[in-house]
């Protein structure tokens, strides 16, 4: 009886645990039913999934693209000359600022020209005796021809005066050669700017003996505006850009002759004045296969510098209604090229093209395309099976792209 009234008592008190367990379990059993309820549906794509995939694309637009020729080439000055000294000298001034321009016929330096007045003084006084000699030669010429013709003297002393008549012409066309040849060579000891363009620095300094035996060199003068830029193409490239353009698949550049040229500098920037091409040599290299090829720049600022290697641009013909592409948008294979064409229902299907010339980074598409067509340039790893795509005009990397608030006013 004590021992089943000490259970009994010893039980009693946790009568109230046991209660407040359960009233927790409850709460936690509605909780779990509660979140257990009815949701909001979640978006569903067309089948019922994922929503399309976003790409990027871009909408064909034919037109003329200008087929660029990227070549090497190197500038030359348009015209160069060698400023020598003439006459043997000793040099006494230079009369030019080194490095900068000239003008034709402008003094450069100045020889010491005592010598050459000494002889050209010379020379004026042989002349003037040996038209005074003319002069009495002359006239006994013509006063035998009366007498010679009245038999008052002998025919022999008759040819003599003539004789002596035609001496003394010659003496003075001697004379006068002479004195034109000291005027030369007082002139050259004044030695001038053959043409005109920049000077280089002097060869010669003041007190320097030049002309001695030879026409020493004393300075460059070299005509830089325009400039010409030399460079070479592959013979088998022109012949085949020959062959297009009789075959009617490609056209001549602005309709001329004369092809566009532009430079691009070694630090890669772009030359702001556009050439055009002079002529192409009729030769081929037998050792290179190539040609070569001149353009004239203009150059009024002094940019360009002779002897710089530049790249040259080359547009000799054009495509009509051709496309261009982003690189990234043609898929290249044995089989063959092709694109990724996306329709108005969003399905994407690939697209056999022919691909043509490379065009600052984009492929030039001769055919395979038509305008309107969309084709994929971004987004080829979200593609899924033939599940439909939404296309997006695709911005190239360095582009801005739109803002949200350019994005809510359009």
């Amino acid at each position: 009886m004590h021992s089943s009234r000490a259970r009994l008592s010893s039980g009693l008190p946790k009568a109230p645990k046991i209660q407040r367990t359960l009233a927790l379990s409850a709460l936690s059993l509605a909780a779990v039913l509660v979140g257990c309820g009815p949701k909001a549906a979640a978006p569903a794509g067309p089948a019922g999934g994922m929503p399309p995939a976003q790409v990027g694309v871009v909408t064909v637009t034919p037109g003329d693209i200008g087929l660029v020729t990227e070549l090497p080439g190197r500038l030359e000055a348009s015209r160069v000359a060698q400023v020598r000294a003439r006459v043997a000298g000793i040099v006494q001034k230079r009369l030019f600022r080194e490095g900068g321009d000239v003008t034709a016929g402008q003094s450069l330096f100045e020889i010491d020209a005592s010598p050459y007045q000494a002889t050209y003084a010379s020379a004026q006084a042989n002349l003037a005796k040996a038209e005074a000699n003319l002069m009495q030669a002359s006239a006994q010429a013509e006063r035998y021809k009366p007498l010679a013709a009245a038999k008052a003297i002998s025919e022999q002393e008759f040819v003599a005066a003539q004789s002596a008549q035609k001496q003394a012409e010659a003496d003075v066309a001697i004379g006068k050669a002479a004195v034109q040849t000291a005027r030369i060579n007082l002139s050259y000891a004044a030695v001038t700017a053959p043409i005109s363009g920049r000077i280089g620095r002097s060869l010669v300094t003041e007190g320097a003996l030049v002309g001695q035996g030879e026409a020493t060199p004393l300075a460059v003068i070299q005509q830089t505006n325009p400039m010409y830029v030399n460079f070479t193409q592959s013979a088998a490239e022109v012949m085949k850009l020959q062959r297009a353009m009789q075959g009617g698949q490609l056209k001549r550049a602005n309709g001329t002759q004369a092809a566009s040229v532009k430079l691009v500098l070694e630090d890669g920037t772009e030359y702001a004045r556009a050439g055009k091409l002079l002529f192409t040599d009729l030769t081929v290299d037998a050792t290179t296969g190539q040609i070569t090829l001149r353009a004239e720049v203009p150059n009024p600022d002094g940019v360009l510098l002779p002897g710089l290697y530049v790249r040259v641009h080359l547009e000799q013909s054009k495509v009509s209604n051709a496309i261009t592409l982003p690189q990234q948008a043609v898929t290249r294979s044995n089989q063959g090229d092709s694109v990724m064409v996306v329709d108005a229902e969003g399905k994407v299907a690939p697209r056999p093209v022919k691909v043509g010339a490379q065009q600052n980074g984009q492929w030039v598409i001769l055919d395979g395309l038509k305008a309107g067509d969309q084709v994929m340039v971004d987004g080829f790893q979200k593609l899924r099976g033939g599940a439909p795509v939404k296309a997006l005009p695709w911005t190239p990397s360095g582009a801005a792209k739109p803002t949200p608030a350019d994005k809510a006013a359009s």
